[in-house]
């Protein structure tokens, strides 16, 4: 299990993606323990919002010791993100959660679905899962991302890793629809998914495993306050009892935010 540290993090660069989507690298202690699928609480300075904002760890870079968050403004704590320069620091805490178990990709054809902020984390993922496999084409792993037009950020970085498709909302770009309609379109092949997105998104991607006797593993997005598993803030309906609880729940933020679909009541 990652060691968790609540530390300092140097920004290293901070650029805009999207509309409202940020794009920030910060050096720390951490990067080397960090596992897909994981994340960070970040600290806001401003001591009226004081507990820390869970932001999904898109990228590891273990030579430079850093981690990369792509995260939307939705509120004053992220607005407060969003105006850090190079040479600022911030506090974290970190790694958090269980990340994607991507030994269960072992000789399977996985599949990566995302949709909006939901995108940023399955990056890492993808390249992981790559490496897992030693693949020599990125057709061994498929990406299917959803989008509501055409700024499809981050879409050009998953195609250096796999295969690349797209939905939009607009159709705009690739299909128009949602990643289902994507994988539908293509025919993407797959055994074993890797998700994270709105729980409308992975409601049908649920669903469709099931139908489709395909293995996936589901991120929960979920407001959380203390991120450690302490004060029950971030609860989602599970088929089995919670030794914690003692009941049908699972706390998202140490429990997950990965679930294995079957064990989820949606």
């Amino acid at each position: 299990m990652s060691k968790k540290i609540k530390k300092e993090a140097k920004v290293l660069s901070q650029g805009m993606l999207a509309e409202g989507i940020y794009d920030m690298w910060l050096e720390t202690p951490m990067a080397g323990d960090v596992r897909p699928g994981q994340f960070v609480g970040v600290y806001p300075v401003n001591k009226a919002t004081l507990l820390p904002r869970p932001i999904s760890i898109c990228e590891v870079d273990t030579e430079r010791s850093a981690i990369r968050l792509v995260y939307r403004v939705v509120g004053t704590g992220t607005a407060e993100f969003a105006l850090y320069q190079p040479g600022d620091y911030i506090m974290i805490l970190g790694p958090l959660g269980n990340g994607f178990p991507l030994e269960k990709a072992a000789g399977k054809r996985a599949v990566v679905m995302g949709g909006g902020i939901g995108v940023p984390p399955l990056l890492e993922t993808t390249k992981r899962l790559s490496l897992l496999r030693g693949d020599t084409t990125p057709e061994e792993v498929s990406a299917v991302m959803g989008y509501r037009d055409s700024e499809t950020f981050l879409a050009d970085e998953f195609s250096r890793y796999s295969s690349m498709h797209i939905a939009t909302e607009d159709g705009s770009t690739g299909t128009k629809g949602n990643v289902l309609d994507a994988i539908k379109a293509d025919k993407v092949p797959c055994d074993v998914i890797f998700a994270c997105g709105p729980m409308p998104m992975l409601k049908a991607i649920k669903n469709y495993a099931e139908e489709n006797d395909i293995e996936a593993y589901i991120s929960l997005e979920e407001r959380m306050a203390c991120g450690v598993g302490a004060c029950l803030g971030c609860i989602c309906k599970t088929k089995n009892v919670d030794d914690h609880s003692l009941v049908k729940n699972a706390r998202i933020c140490t429990d997950g935010p990965v679930f294995d679909a079957r064990d989820l009541d949606m």
